[in-house]
């Protein structure tokens, strides 16, 4: 009986195998970028609000304490969003006549909200408390970034899983005294992990499995 395929045969299909394979490898290497891009989770990204707000010139410039406008960070899971009457306590006073304001003011007349744009927008199945982390040290700096020098506000990490596990698995390296927690570009006064670890102990952070574990997050 003759030959039906040809003798590279075996060598194209060894071929056309390995390039499926490496196709294959490279196609899940680009989705899995993609999927960290900050196109995909939108970080980096400024967000555009019915008022134009500047963190970097009322925190930055002014001074102003995040806790100041954000008033339940210290209290509640969640940190609210300003109500129009801490506007108005300085914004009665000063820019009273400025067009960039006139929805705060209209707000506050009409006593309706400010339809701000959420910046920060974690899934239903992901259980946060800004409280906790507050009281265990973890600064505003850590997970909103330099908002001292955000004219308009963006997310400044991904809020991926592994970007929350990543400080989890390494709370010592995050933690800071809690009188420092809003302040911005914190820089300890000697060795982080050092100051980490005993900050750990102190405020009593619990272990790293109890901290990774799924039950932690997801409830």
């Amino acid at each position: 009986m003759s030959q039906i395929f040809h003798h590279s045969a075996n060598t194209f299909a060894r071929i056309i195998i390995f390039g499926a394979v490496f196709i294959l490898g490279f196609l899940t290497w680009v989705f899995a970028e993609l999927d960290r891009s900050n196109y995909a989770t939108r970080a980096l990204q400024p967000r555009e609000q019915p008022v134009p707000f500047s963190h970097a010139h009322h925190v930055g410039g002014l001074g102003l304490d995040c806790r100041y406008c954000h008033t339940t960070v210290e209290t509640s899971s969640f940190a609210n969003i300003p109500p129009t009457k801490i506007c108005m306590n300085c914004h009665s006073q000063i820019w009273i006549a400025s067009p960039a304001l006139e929805p705060v003011r209209a707000s506050f007349r009409n006593n309706t909200s400010i339809r701000w744009t959420r910046v920060y927008d974690l899934p239903d199945f992901v259980y946060f408390n800004h409280s906790i982390h507050i009281h265990k040290g973890i600064g505003c700096e850590s997970c909103h970034g330099r908002v001292d020098r955000m004219p308009l506000t963006w997310q400044e990490n991904s809020l991926r899983m592994e970007w929350c596990l990543d400080c989890h698995r390494h709370p010592e390296q995050h933690v800071r005294p809690r009188e420092f927690i809003t302040t911005m570009g914190y820089q300890p006064a000697g060795d982080r992990e050092e100051i980490g670890r005993r900050l750990v102990k102190e405020y009593q952070i619990q272990d790293v499995r109890t901290l990774t574990s799924c039950s932690t997050c997801h409830r």
